[in-house]
Formats: C-alpha cells, sequence, structure tokens
C-alpha cells in the first residue's frame, strides 16, 4: 500500500514542467544528453537533473554506450503508482511544445547516421553543451594573462575568491569587506600573496583617501545596500582619473522571497536606474550598462553589467557620458 509520503512525493515528480516534458519526449525515443539537449534547447545541466530525478523515481531506465548515457522511458519496469499518474499526465503529449519537440526528435534521430564531427552536431548551440576541458571556467582562466591591472579594490570581497584570480595581474588587490569573519577567511585564502591588503569597512563609507585605486570592483554588492547611488558615488571618490568601475548585479525583479535568505535588500536595479546613477551622481563616463545574462535555474535572474570610467578632465566627461 501506498504511503501519503509517497503519493506526495510522486505528485512533486510530476508537478514540474520539464520533467513532464523529458519523459514524453523519451517515451518511445531512447536518446542520449546531448541529443535531448539539441531537441529541447535547454542547458545540459539542467536536462542532466531532471534526468536523474526521473530514473530515481523508475519514470527512465538508463543505458551505459561508450562515453554516452542513453535514457527511454521505464515502461516494463515502472512502479505501478507512479505509471498510473502518468499515465494520466501523458495524455498533455498533444501540446504545441512537446509536438515541436517530437519533430526535432525525428531530425536528430535522422542525423544519427550520417557522419559528422561533434563540433558540427552541436553547431550554433555549442554554448549549451559540455565537452571535455571546455568550461567557463577554464575560458575565463585562459584569459587572465591578457590582463594587466593597477591598484584593485575589490569593495565587497566576500572570502577572497576574485582577488585570488586577480592577485598575479595586479600591482596591489586590497580586500574590502563589513564582516571580519569572512575577511578573515580572506586572509587565509591570500595569505602567500604579498601584494593583496584587507580593509573592514562599509561600502557607503570607503576607509580611502580620493584617487587611491586604478580599478573598484563592485561584484554582487548592490543588492546587500540600502542606497547604492552612494556606493556608486564613493566608488567613483577613490578611482582616480583614467580609472575604471565595473559593476555586476541583479536586474529588477519581483523575487523577494528568493533573495532575502541572502540578505539582499533590494530588488535589483534597471539598467537605466544604474546608468543615470553612474553618470550623474558618480560623474563616470558610461561605456556599457546592460543586462548581459540570465541564470540558467527558476527565477531564471537577469544579470546586470556596467563598466564606466573616471574621466581625466570636465571636457572628458561631457565628451563621453550619454
Amino acid at each position: 500500500m501506498i504511503t501519503l509520503s509517497e503519493t506526495v512525493d510522486i505528485l512533486r515528480l510530476f508537478a514540474d514542467a520539464t520533467r513532464v516534458r523529458l519523459a514524453v519526449l523519451l517515451d518511445g525515443n531512447e536518446l542520449s544528453v546531448a541529443e535531448i539537449t539539441q531537441i529541447t534547447g535547454m542547458p545540459q545541466s539542467r536536462v542532466s537533473t531532471h534526468l536523474g530525478k526521473l530514473r530515481e523515481a523508475g519514470v527512465l531506465r538508463d543505458r551505459p554506450a561508450g562515453a554516452s548515457t542513453y535514457y527511454a522511458l521505464n515502461d516494463a519496469a515502472m512502479p505501478e503508482p507512479v505509471r498510473r499518474l502518468w499515465n494520466l499526465v501523458a495524455e498533455t503529449r498533444d501540446e504545441a511544445l512537446l509536438r515541436a519537440d517530437h519533430a526535432r526528435c525525428e531530425d536528430v534521430l535522422r542525423a544519427r547516421g550520417k557522419p559528422g564531427s561533434w563540433p558540427e552536431s552541436v553547431a550554433g548551440q555549442m554554448d549549451r553543451h559540455y565537452s571535455p576541458g571546455r568550461t567557463w571556467e577554464a575560458t575565463m582562466l585562459g584569459f587572465l594573462p591578457f590582463i594587466r591591472l593597477g591598484d584593485v579594490l575589490d569593495a565587497g570581497s566576500g572570502d577572497g575568491t576574485i582577488a585570488a584570480l586577480l592577485a598575479s595581474r595586479c600591482r596591489s588587490v586590497t580586500c574590502l569587506d563589513r564582516s571580519e569573519k569572512v575577511l578573515q577567511a580572506a586572509r587565509q585564502r591570500l595569505s602567500g600573496l604579498g601584494n593583496v591588503a584587507f580593509a573592514p569597512g562599509d561600502l557607503c563609507a570607503l576607509p580611502f583617501p580620493d584617487a587611491r585605486f586604478d580599478h573598484v570592483l563592485l561584484l554582487n554588492v548592490l543588492t546587500y545596500a540600502k542606497d547604492p547611488s552612494l556606493v556608486l558615488r564613493e566608488a567613483a571618490r577613490v578611482l582616480r582619473p583614467g580609472g575604471d568601475l565595473t559593476v555586476s548585479t541583479l536586474a529588477h525583479h519581483e523575487h523577494k522571497d528568493a533573495t532575502a535568505p541572502y540578505g539582499h535588500v533590494n530588488q535589483g536595479l534597471r539598467p537605466s536606474t544604474l546608468r543615470g546613477w553612474l553618470a550623474k551622481t558618480a560623474g563616470l563616463a558610461v561605456e556599457r550598462c546592460e543586462i548581459t545574462s540570465h541564470e540558467k535555474r527558476s527565477p531564471y535572474f537577469a544579470i546586470l553589467s556596467a563598466f564606466a570610467r573616471k574621466p581625466d578632465s570636465l571636457f572628458q566627461l561631457a565628451k563621453e557620458s550619454p
């Protein structure tokens, strides 16, 4: 006899549209993760996560084949309570998105026997696929040698993760954070580096003289500020003429409940608001201020990036400001 808890787990399993989509696609088809990603257009990590949940519940079976693993509906051995709900859910297979998946699946299956390299098979969707050694982290580390930085302030540095990456390419890096505990973790991480300094302090009142740094980083910190415009003005104050400010923050969103556990005190910024503060409040020449990416998991937060420079003169500011 199925328990109440087991019933709830099965209901949760099929309450996710992505899992229903994958199960319908694999009903009658045996596909690899790469093929499923190509058909659905979803990131490989997301596909793999949901395939794992469906396999654990007995909805799917998997079959290793060389470097690939193929998935299909576990029609012969699906647990009976799961099967009963699946039979009900499967009635949605006539929905437009599922029909489109089926059409793309037929194209993928027809192409299986045709010769072609891996890059050719994912052309136009390479950013959605994994291949050995080809990660965003590896790409970023590969670009680091091209960077030449002067005196850098990592404002809201956390435990020094970014400083550890940049230190070898800087004259100096100063890690500022309001938490002494977090700064202590940064000291431990960066203990072997002689060009790194640490400073407790508030983003709204930086403990540095004017024109102290060549570069200021404000990475994922503006959502913790009650007055982000003041943070930007302070960052501009400690920049040297010709110095650069880099900002990365959440774009404005309506998911306060999702960010509250992380201590966020505002719900991100709109590009127009950030651009206005950079130019008018901080007096910087804005080179770029726009949404540059979206997260791959719900609620799909948008990331707002901005780059601005402190003019060498008022004439340059008037020339460069939008």
